[in-house]
């Protein structure tokens, strides 16, 4: 019996450690906590409900990431009010593309939350950006979209946007080097292959071909990551002639 007491005094001073942290990061006070803590569970563990569905965190990161990218939509259509829809689809994609939602996860340590039966350090770069996604979705669940409105704002909108430097930031140097190419009419050819050498986890090598001959390499644990790296490096190297090209017009 003793030992009971103690079991449960423990996971209510846990219970209340997530409940001050997960307030701290929200900057308001959550009223439906399971949700804030099913945004951190891993389908590893292989919960289900009553009616035997799955309890992890996808269903609300399909949700957050649906709430995102409505209030930044939102903002900036207000922001911008000179942007085309090209224009504003465009920079809504550079706000809310992978490698930024990645950052914000981990500015906001979130990985710490996660309960999984896979060690932490075994996930990928994305378990980031998915869990800030799932947690837009628990915000949206249990207090609306006017709180989850709040905390874009406070977490994305005010630290993070800046429309001039968002407007001259590439986030796909493979498009942008497509795109080059293909004005140009300039044969382009990625030979990928897998590379894992000394390595324990999988790594794979691409050559970049323009013309039939290699101008950039790039080597990553995936063959997208690969890909952007040698683009990123074909791209400086062809700096010059993908700047100058003749621009498009300002919305």
């Amino acid at each position: 019996m003793r030992l009971f007491h103690k079991i449960i005094r423990r996971q209510t001073k846990e219970e209340a450690l997530f409940y001050d942290e997960i307030k701290t990061i929200l900057g308001f006070s959550p009223k439906n906590i399971l949700l804030y803590k099913k945004a951190f569970l891993h389908s590893s563990i292989k919960n289900t409900d009553s009616k035997g569905n799955p309890l992890n965190y996808e269903r609300l990161e399909f949700l957050g990431d649906a709430m995102l990218g409505a209030v930044i939509a939102s903002y900036l259509f207000k922001k911008v009010p000179s942007g085309n829809e090209g224009y504003l689809t465009q920079m809504r994609s550079k706000i809310v593309n992978r490698e930024h939602l990645n950052e914000l996860g981990r500015d906001l340590n979130l990985i710490k939350f996660v309960q999984s039966t896979i060690e932490t350090s075994h996930f990928g770069e994305n378990i980031h950006g998915n869990v800030f996604e799932a947690l837009l979705g628990a915000i949206y669940l249990d207090r609306g979209y006017k709180y989850c409105k709040k905390f874009v704002y406070k977490r994305v909108v005010v630290p993070y946007i800046d429309i001039k430097k968002l407007e001259g930031k590439v986030t796909s140097y493979k498009s942008l080097f497509i795109e080059w190419c293909q004005k140009e009419k300039r044969k382009f050819f990625f030979d990928v292959y897998e590379d894992t050498g000394k390595d324990t986890v999988k790594h794979f090598s691409v050559k970049l071909l323009v013309d039939k001959k290699v101008v950039a390499k790039g080597r990553a644990t995936s063959k997208k990551k690969a890909e952007e790296k040698a683009s990123k490096r074909a791209y400086y190297a062809f700096q010059n002639s993908i700047e100058n090209q003749p621009k498009k017009r300002k919305p």
